[in-house]
């Protein structure tokens, strides 16, 4: 039988915003039960049954999706930004409706982004247990000893990498292949900053089994469910409807 839920939750579970956007909707009056304006973002509903509308229009459960974006570099990973930014919800226009970011990836940072319909899946596959790997080349500005790759991997100030490899080293600038299994805020950047090196450019190139490749920069492509199960594995909880 179903249950009830908060109703900022409720929102999150159907693919409408994500569970802190809900909030904001709830609190600015844009949300209504039934006839009812609610402003309590913990107000209870049951998600199948109950009759939602946000900004006067009908919600209704958005059909399973997932999409690998190329976020450029200066967008944002948020449906709305108070200082005017562009957002990877704006490169995707009309097939941004009902999606969540699965995870963020900071202003500067670019390459593979995952969105969603399933809110339960954003969370499986950012939760640290999943422990699913994120690879990313990374630039950094002057020649990275090796010894200073292998204190990125032994770990510094509670961070670590769960792997590095350099490239290409030079006086001026070494290229890396960074591996991470979770993705904890600015993580790459504050390891770089603890052994003295300056990220200049950072582009996350696959999630998990899930590759970049060659899609361009701004463009996405779907991913469906089979893509998925192949390169998640049992982590991404995948129904087979």
């Amino acid at each position: 039988m179903p249950g009830r839920v908060p109703l900022a939750r409720a929102l999150s579970k159907l693919g409408i915003s994500s569970r802190s956007e809900a909030i904001v909707q709830i609190l600015e009056g844009r949300v209504a039960v039934g006839s009812r304006i609610v402003r309590d973002p913990g107000h209870l509903v049951v998600p199948e049954t109950a009759r939602i509308t946000v900004d006067g229009q009908p919600v209704r459960r958005n059909s399973w999706r997932l999409l690998m974006l190329n976020k450029t570099r200066g967008t944002v990973t948020t449906r709305h930004d108070p200082e005017g930014r562009a957002t990877v919800f704006d490169a995707l226009g009309d097939e941004a409706r009902g999606l969540v970011a699965v995870g963020r990836l900071d202003l500067a940072t670019t390459g593979l982004l995952l969105l969603t319909t399933d809110t339960q899946l954003a969370h499986r596959l950012t939760d640290p247990a999943s422990a699913i790997v994120r690879r990313y080349i990374v630039t950094v500005r002057g020649s990275l000893p090796d010894s200073d790759a292998e204190r990125l991997v032994s770990g510094i100030g509670g961070l670590r990498a769960n792997a590095v490899r350099v490239r290409k080293r030079s006086a001026r600038e070494s290229h890396l292949i960074v591996e991470l299994r979770e993705g904890r805020n600015r993580e790459i950047r504050r390891l770089c900053a603890a052994v003295g090196r300056e990220v200049t450019a950072l582009k996350r190139v696959a999630f998990g089994g899930l590759e970049l490749g060659d899609l361009p920069p701004g463009r996405w492509r779907s991913v469906s469910k089979d893509e998925l199960r192949r390169a998640a594995g049992p982590a991404a909880g995948v129904p087979s409807r």
